[in-house]
Formats: structure tokens, sequence, C-alpha cells
């Protein structure tokens, strides 16, 4: 709902200095807690070692943090960056690239310029505004269903710590929409602590694990890879992401200016990538967070809260090792659970936007079953032949229209 803005002559509330700073460290939380574990998936599947992987959401969250601070500062709006979740999923899927994790880093810098070219030339940008919103999310969908049926394969593996993970996530959703994922985290670490049988010196190890050392991974390069990763991973970044981002700031009455800001989340991304960090890009949950009323009443200031959500995500970073060293303890279902969990809104929502008009229903439909698929073909995910796929269907659809 737009944000009711006070008369001219009426001064904002005064607030109070803690609330930025309480609602930035709070969507940092949720932000970082709610989706980290898609991040170490993602980065798994394209390759990465358990090292390259922890420098990978190191770097992510370094850069998430970093790029928020600065645009926010230099534009006084609340801003917030986040990392790609649904590109991370649909790393988890795509398979390792030609030549391996640096083949991966390779496509993440491939994209990264291409937010750059995106943010910066107009032409490009309307080119990319132009790809059907319905195939688009099909993709999205198609990309998300495996990991979103983690949950109900844990439940089966692990009856006891499946269900306990899932009805956490369900009372977490009845109390706030926000909090069921950290509650299906808290599970999770419940299910670690209490349900598994930790070796001796567990805890001197998360000690001594607080910070991954960043990796540098020389990228490779290969048109291979640009096809079956940067392309898909820029399309859905950019339609589910970005796109998003900007709505949430115009719905609390700001005017934004995306085509720089998405320009500079490229050059960060770009930055972090040979780290192993996939892309970096603006939020849409947290900025909600940051830009609504509970941030400040003066909407004036409420880019501190973005400010602060930032350092939060620095902090977060910093500590990553340590959450890693926990995670790895448990079965690796566990944890795709709650990331599948993390990824049911946005697998929801995606569906609906593909599927709600009959019109392009079919188009949508081949689109998705080609990325749900998990197929690769000449080395090329299914993600990226979905969505040349639906394309081709759509201009089908539309020239019989036509000529009846």
């Amino acid at each position: 709902m737009p944000q009711t803005l006070s008369a001219p002559d009426t001064p904002p509330a005064p607030g109070r200095p803690w609330q930025p700073v309480l609602a930035g460290t709070l969507a940092a939380c949720v932000g970082f807690a709610g989706s980290f574990a898609v991040v170490l998936q993602g980065l798994s599947g394209a390759g990465a070692n358990a090292e390259q992987a922890a420098s990978g959401l190191l770097a992510a969250a370094v850069a998430c943090g970093l790029c928020g601070i600065v645009i926010s500062l230099y534009t006084r709006l609340p801003v917030a960056i986040a990392w790609s979740t649904p590109g991370a999923a649909l790393l988890a899927t795509s398979g390792p690239a030609d030549g391996g994790f640096a083949g991966g880093v390779g496509a993440f810098i491939m994209c990264a310029a291409g937010f750059i070219i995106a943010g910066l030339w107009r032409p490009f940008g309307a080119a990319v505004a132009a790809i059907p919103k319905h195939l688009a999310s099909a993709m999205l969908a198609g990309v998300l269903l495996g990991l979103c049926l983690a949950p109900v394969k844990a439940i089966a593996h692990y009856p006891l710590f499946g269900l306990c993970i899932l009805a956490a996530w369900v009372v977490g959703a009845l109390v706030n929409r926000l909090w069921a994922v950290p509650a299906a985290l808290a599970a999770f670490a419940g299910t670690v602590v209490l349900g598994l049988d930790l070796p001796d010196g567990t805890a001197q190890s998360l000690q001594n694990t607080l910070t991954p050392p960043l990796v540098w991974i020389t990228p490779h390069f290969s048109i291979e890879a640009f096809l079956s990763i940067s392309i898909p991973l820029f399309l859905v970044t950019m339609a589910s992401q970005n796109i998003a981002g900007i709505a949430v700031l115009t719905t609390f009455g700001y005017s934004p200016r995306p085509g720089p800001w998405i320009a500079t989340t490229g050059l960060f991304s770009a930055l972090a990538a040979p780290f192993g960090c996939h892309a970096v890009n603006l939020a849409a949950i947290t900025a909600a967070m940051c830009a609504g009323d509970d941030a400040h009443p003066d909407r004036d200031k409420r880019y501190w809260a973005a400010v602060w959500m930032g350092i939060g995500m620095i902090v977060l970073g910093l500590l990553s090792g340590a959450v890693i060293a926990f995670v790895v303890l448990a079965p690796p279902i566990l944890i795709q659970a709650v990331a599948g969990l993390a990824l049911v809104g946005a697998f929801s929502s995606a569906a609906l936007a593909a599927f709600e008009d009959p019109k392009t229903r079919e188009a949508s439909v081949v689109t998705f079953l080609f990325a749900a698929s998990g197929i690769t073909i000449a080395g090329i995910s299914g993600a990226f032949w979905g969505l040349l796929a639906g394309g081709a269907m759509s201009w089908a659809q539309a020239r019989r229209r036509q000529e009846i």
C-alpha cells in the first residue's frame, strides 16, 4: 500500500535514534539467515568446494553491505542490497560450467558486465524489459521447483527432523511472515545440536572458523558458461530481484533511479566475483523493512536503516565461517529443506505470474518444464533452452492469433 505523505506544513514525527538501527539490523538478519543456505547450495552446484563456497558467501555478504552503504549514503534513499537468491537457486540446478568453478566465476563476471551495460545503456535495458514476464517467471519457477521439493524429501528421509523444521516454518509464518524462515533455521540448528551426534571439539572448531578466508579463483571464460549460466543468472536476477526492488521503493513514495543503481550492483558483483560471489542486486523484502514507517517516521531519514543493514551484512559475512562449520555437520537434505522453505514464496509468485494468463499458459508450461527438468543440452542448462522454446511458442501463438 502506498505511503501517505505528510502535508508540507506538517513536520514529521521526531522518531528515535535506535529505529533505523533496529530496522536495518533486523533486515540484515532476515536477509542473511533467510537465504544463505540457498547461496551455499548454489555455489556448490556450480562446482565450488567447501572453502570456495565459504569464500563466496563472505564475498557476497561484504559486497551487499558495501554496495548498500555507498548507494544509500550517496542518494539519501533506503536502497537495500541483497545477493541474488533465485540466481543461487539457478546455480544449484544448472551444474558446473566448462572449466569447473573457475568457469562459473567467469560466468559471474560476464553476468556482472550485463548489469553494468543494462544500467548505463538504455536500449539494452529496454530490450531486457521487453522479455515477456510470463516466460521469465516460468523459468524462475522451474529452477526453483527442485529446491522447493526438498522439505518433502527431508521428511521422507528424516521424518522427525524434517517435520520439526516444517512445523517451525509454519508457526513462524503464522506469527509473522518474515520470521518463517528464521524459525525454520532455528529448528534446523536445534536438530543439529540436540538430535545429531556431534564430534568432540565441535565448539572449538566453530570458534576457530569464525571468518573464512577469501579464496581467489582465476576466472575461465567460455561461450558455454555464458549461455548456460550468465544469461539465465542475469535474467532471473533482473526479473525477480531488481525490478521487484524498484517497485518496493516506488510503493513507499520514493522516485528510484534504477539505471545507475543496477550498474553499481554490477560493479560490486564484478569486484567480488573472483572470490566466489555470484551476484548482488536490489533487495525487495528487506527493502520494505528499511523503507517502511518502522525504520523512521521521517521518510528522509530512512536511508540510515539501509546503511545499518549494510553494516549488518558485513558483520554476518565475517562470522559466516562459524555458520558454515555448523551447517555442514547436518545431513545436506536438512539444510536443503530450509533453503526450499525460503524459496516457497518466490516459487508461488513466479508460478502465479507464469500461468495466470490463459493465452500464454502453454508457452509458460514449455519454459517451466525445460527449466525444471534439470537437463543439459550441448553443455547448456535447461533454463536457457526453456526460454528459447517458450519464446518460440509465444511467437507462433501470436502469429496464429493474427491469422485467425
